[in-house]
Formats: C-alpha cells, structure tokens, sequence
C-alpha cells in the first residue's frame, strides 16, 4: 500500500488533481502541490480549503517550489516529503526529469502525456520509444509502477480499447478517438490547456491505418458527426499521444484520432501559423532578446484556468469501435459527457482539466491500494479496466455505452511519405 502524494505542477490539471486526492485523503495520505511558482501551488490549496474538499483534516495540504528540470532537487523533495505516490502534471518538457527522480527514489510515476523536448515537435512514431520506454527495464529492475498517459486522452480512452478488446469484441477493425469540446468560454481566442502544448500538437498527423503509420496534414480532413447529448459536431483527423502506444498494446487493424474545432479557431489558427506566431525556434527581437514565437503568444493568450467562471455548454470524448464478437459484426460508441459549469460548481475548474485530472487522481487511488501497484512500466491499456472505469463512475466521469451508434465512416485515407 502506498500513501502520500506529491502533485508537480500548478495549473488548471494540477488543480483538479489536488481537489480530488484531497476528496480521497484518507486513502491517498498526505498532499504536497510543488511548482517553481509556490504562489500558484498555494491559490490551488486555497480553493481546495474553500470547498472543503480535504476529507481528513487530520492528514497534510502544503506547498513547495520546485525546478522540475533539477533531478537532484526533485530527488530531495520526493524523500523530504515522504512522498510515494508522484503525479507529474506538469509541462510535457519535465517527464523524463520527474520519471528519473521517480526511479532514484522508488517512487510511483504518474503523468497525463508523452514527453516532449522543446526543440523537437511532432516526433515520428512509436513516440513513446524515443523517450519512456526507454527506462522500461530499469522501472522492471527496480519494481517502479509507471504509468504513462493518465489523462483523459490519453487515459480513459486508452481504458477503454482495453475494455472493448477484454470484454465486448472477439477482434477490432478500428478504433476512432472522438474528442469535441461544444462548450464556450466567451473568449475571442483561447486554447483549453497550455497554449504552448496545444499549438505544438498540430504540426503534423501522425495516425495508425491498415497495422502502419500514415502522415497526414493538419486539419486537411474533417467529418462531422452526431454526437449523443453535444449533437452534431465537426472533427478533424489529428496525432495524439494514445496512438503510440496503442498501436502497439491493442490488437487492431486502425486507430485514429479526431479531435473538434470551429471554424474561428480554425481561421485563427491559421492566421497564427502563417506570419510565424507559432514557431517553437526562437528569434531574435530589435532589443537583442532570443525569445520562440510560441511563447510570447502563450503569455498574451488567456491563461486556460481563467476560463473556468464563466465557461457553459458540454465536452463529449468517445471511442467509436468496429470489430466481431461471437462471428457477428458489432459497433459501439463507448463514451464520456462532461459540462462545463458542473466542474466550476464542485471544483473550480472547466471540463477540460477536469476531465484530464480526475482520472490521474483515480490511478493513484487504485495504485494505493493495491490493484494499480504493477511494479513496473506501462501505458494505461496495459492495465485492468474495469477498476479503473468503476471508479471513475462514482468521482464525476461515468462510462456510457451505446450499442449500434450513429455511423462514422471516414473516408480512404493514405499517407503522405512512406514511414
């Protein structure tokens, strides 16, 4: 059994984290939230107080600052802590920092995404080995339980291919990743998560047909679809993290991933890319001061945590899977809605970081007690389902299945380059 948390990062995922391991501390232990800026921690702490969300007041709610890159320091604070469950919500840059201090200490690792390095973008598939998987045999050595991609998406949806794989199909044809926000914040422009991190996810797709990796422009192809409850929404054929491993882990002819935009975001997105804005190469400005695109855009752009006051409508993410079970062909729409005000009203939190940070919290319920404790490396697939989706249902992330959903059949898609 292991206890006590350390949560790295402050922004709007590491927010709902805190909430929910406080809500579960009796179980969970003690909580330190770090950050290099202790401040953010501290407005999280803050608002998990005004809800009254820690269970046990018997139990620790504290801050640290932290340099997430300083493996040393990360090591230090992990032990001064006596943390052994550490959630690494932070940017994508600090993955193999936190993961190594993880492995050094014999603490469990956690993160919501695939590692990035801040001059590398869009990296060739399978992702995940230019970088975790790399430490696969030592967590082995060691006995560390690493879990990768504990998000939403990745996470859930990688829950539940393993889900349809173990209980509702004999084989998969495909797998399609539906992911639609139809809620608004009220902005003229803003992204849901790090801008930083969400720009530099469209730079290329990269996406599983036919048992190979196909590449794809950007936003070149779109479908609409019926969602249940948002209604009709459209998607675009985008990379994610999920695809890397689960092209690996689940036995499946295709897996791709959509993901929904509007046409203003689309138009200003563009608009963005096209004068340069968002470059992660840094330029040199008249002052003499190198400084990338991407991140004077990120600092002028709302920050995604402001969004949560006045943010209404709903978030809808589901797998639609084709395949067989006993001979006969069978489709089903496994899928999650989520509403905006909901998450503000019990949290203080949109749904997007919502829905990326209950399911974080739930890996470290079930590591703390034991089922998710593997001692070893994984990605979510990789593990029972059934535990994890059953938790979900009862902290605000309910399962729903629909047998014989409304169609989605893209069309013939071949690759721009060969892999």
């Amino acid at each position: 059994m292991k206890k006590n948390v350390l949560i790295i990062g402050a922004g709007g995922v590491a927010h709902v984290v805190a909430h929910k391991c406080a809500m579960n501390n009796d179980v969970l232990g003690d909580i330190c939230i770090a950050s290099r800026t202790q401040q953010k921690c501290d407005a999280i702490i803050e608002s998990v107080l005004r809800k009254n969300h820690l269970k046990d007041s018997t139990k620790k709610l504290y801050s640290r600052a932290v340099n997430a890159l300083d493996i040393p320091s990360l090591i230090d604070l992990i032990k001064d802590t006596q943390s052994e469950i550490v959630i690494n919500v932070g940017q994508a840059y600090v993955n193999m920092s936190v993961l190594e201090a993880c492995i050094e200490t014999g603490a469990v690792y956690m993160d919501t995404a695939i590692h990035e390095e801040p001059d590398k973008v869009c990296e060739n598939p399978p992702w995940y080995a230019n970088y975790e998987w790399k430490r696969k045999e030592r967590c082995e050595q060691q006995g560390i339980t690493a879990i990768l991609g504990i998000g939403f998406d990745p996470g859930v949806v990688n829950a539940w291919c393993a889900l349809a794989q173990k209980e509702y199909f004999d084989t998969i044809d495909t797998i399609d990743i539906l992911d639609v926000n139809a809620g608004s914040h009220g902005k003229y422009f803003a992204t849901n998560f790090d801008p930083e991190i969400n720009f530099r996810e469209f730079k290329k797709v990269w996406t599983w047909i036919d048992r190979q990796w196909v590449l794809q422009k950007v936003h070149s192809i779109r479908m609409d679809y019926d969602f249940p409850v948002v209604g009709t929404c459209p998607v675009y054929l985008t990379g994610h993290d999920e695809l890397h491993s689960l092209s690996k882990n689940i036995d499946a002819n295709s897996i791709r991933f959509w993901m929904g935009f509007g046409d203003h975001y689309l138009n200003v997105f563009s608009v963005l890319n096209n004068i340069g804005l968002l470059s992660e190469k840094p330029v040199k400005v008249a002052e003499g001061i190198e400084i990338a695109p991407i991140k004077v855009l990120k600092a002028v752009l709302p920050d995604p945590s402001s969004l949560a006051p006045g943010y209404t409508g709903k978030t809808c993410i589901g797998n639609f899977i084709r395949g067989t079970k006993d001979k006969a062909k069978r489709e089903i729409f496994i899928y999650n809605t989520c509403d905006h005000a909901e998450c503000y009203q019990e949290v203080e939190s949109q749904a997007i970081s919502y829905t990326a940070g209950v399911p974080a919290a739930a890996a470290a319920i079930l590591v703390a007690r034991g089922t998710w404790d593997v001692k070893h490396m994984v990605n979510v697939e990789e593990l029972d389902p059934r535990p994890f989706i059953n938790l979900l249902d009862t902290m605000g992330l309910p399962t729903e299945v629909v047998e014989s959903p409304v169609p989605f059949t893209p069309p013939v898609i071949t690759s721009l380059e060969s892999v």
